[in-house]
């Protein structure tokens, strides 16, 4: 059973996504400013991230003062903190520039180096996702799993791209084209955030990105195991949200996706040692 405090987190991290919600809502369609951050072309950011972000920042902290923040516009506060949120407050950017309603609000608390929390908010569909550690995975308060999709050829996944994919980091390319030819079907959506969602309320079989940082997939982590998936890096190895690489899936078909990762990947170096 969760303690007062571990319930308080929870219904505090909702309150904050919902009024980050209304925020992006307001702003959508109509961007007076949009940004290009750390010289990289198509990493966007535009006042409602900021505005986003910041309203979020004022409830947590007006409700846990000690308690530090982790967010991707507004950086570290209070480092060293045993609490800490992990906040993305518009996960799909790109799309959001172009009133493409696919985007979402991401917020975590990791305790002691450890993810109890997780809340992710699609506010255009009224979606919202939680999970916390031990109790389970939920979406409007419903009680949510993994699909039973057990075969790679009869699943549908999806993933990202970094912004940085010109350069084909960790062979992007390459393992794009191996999930192609064995999956039933791939999507993109443009928020690393609902991929995870989605993976952990059974709608899509499996994720896999290369480059994702913390407040992109600290809540989605825990949603797809709280769910009943299966969450590591491109080794099998277990998961660390400070590391790049990031595979989430129903665990029905977790060592076939593992498997077209590695093989995509020995190909490109065996192919390379041929010439």
């Amino acid at each position: 059973m969760a303690t007062a405090n571990q319930d308080t987190y929870l219904q505090t991290a909702i309150h904050a996504a919902r009024e980050a919600g209304a925020i992006l809502r307001h702003h959508l369609g109509d961007l007076r400013e949009i940004e290009v951050k750390n010289e990289q072309q198509f990493n966007l950011v535009t006042e409602a991230d900021r505005n986003s972000e910041r309203r979020i920042v004022e409830i947590l902290l007006a409700a846990f003062p000690d308690h530090g923040i982790l967010g991707e516009e507004g950086g570290v506060r209070n480092p060293g903190a045993s609490h800490k949120w992990i906040i993305d407050p518009l996960d799909g950017t790109t799309n959001y520039t172009h009133a493409f309603p696919i985007f979402s609000i991401s917020i975590a608390l990791e305790i002691e180096g450890t993810v109890e929390v997780g809340v992710i908010f699609d506010p255009m569909r009224d979606e919202m996702f939680h999970a916390e550690r031990t109790r389970g995975a939920f979406l409007n308060g419903r009680r949510m799993h993994v699909s039973d999709t057990a075969s790679i050829e009869k699943s549908m996944l999806v993933t990202g791209f970094p912004y940085n994919i010109r350069e084909n980091p960790d062979y992007c390319y390459e393992r794009f084209i191996g999930f192609l030819k064995e999956a039933q079907a791939i999507r993109r959506l443009g928020s690393a955030a609902l991929d995870c969602a989605y993976v952990a309320a059974g709608r899509l079989d499996g994720f896999w990105e290369v480059s994702l940082q913390p407040w992109d997939k600290a809540a989605g982590h825990l949603l797809i195991e709280e769910a009943g998936g299966s969450v590591s890096d491109f080794s099998g190895a277990p998961h660390d949200i400070y590391q790049l690489p990031f595979l989430g899936s129903n665990g029905r078909i977790h060592a076939d996706m593992l498997r077209v990762l590695e093989d995509a990947k020995s190909l490109v170096i065996s192919m390379k040692a041929r010439t």
